[in-house]
Formats: C-alpha cells, structure tokens, sequence
C-alpha cells in the first residue's frame, strides 16, 4: 500500500493523473484551489500499488509518492 500527495496549489487539473492510474485510486474532487482549478484526490489508498506513473505523468509536478 502506497500514499500519494497531491499539492492542490501547483494542480492546474489536467486529469492525466486520473486517467492514467492503473488502480483508479485518483479522482477528481468537487473542490476549487485558490487559482480556480479543480483538483483530484487521492482514494483507494488499499489499492495504490506506488507505480509513480501519476507523478511521472504530471505536469505540474504536483504529485509525490510515498512507499
């Protein structure tokens, strides 16, 4: 099991994180951060297997991965 966190402030909610999780353990919120974005968040954390391709992906590099 792994923990990904997600700095919403950097996030300009392109969704490649969401779309490409193998394990759809990213979703996007409902939630705006402070430029106006919607962001994603992190879910199913009992199924993240810690591929980084969310991070990797990322173009904001918004994402970091842990485990």
């Amino acid at each position: 099991m792994a923990e990904i966190e997600i700095d919403v402030e950097r996030c300009k909610g392109c969704t490649y994180c969401v779309i490409q999780c193998p394990q759809d353990c990213i979703v996007m919120s409902d939630k705006f951060n402070s430029k106006g974005y919607i962001y994603p968040d992190f879910k199913n954390s009992e199924e993240c297997t810690g591929c980084t391709a969310c991070a990797r992906l990322c173009p904001d590099f918004a994402i970091t991965v842990y485990g």
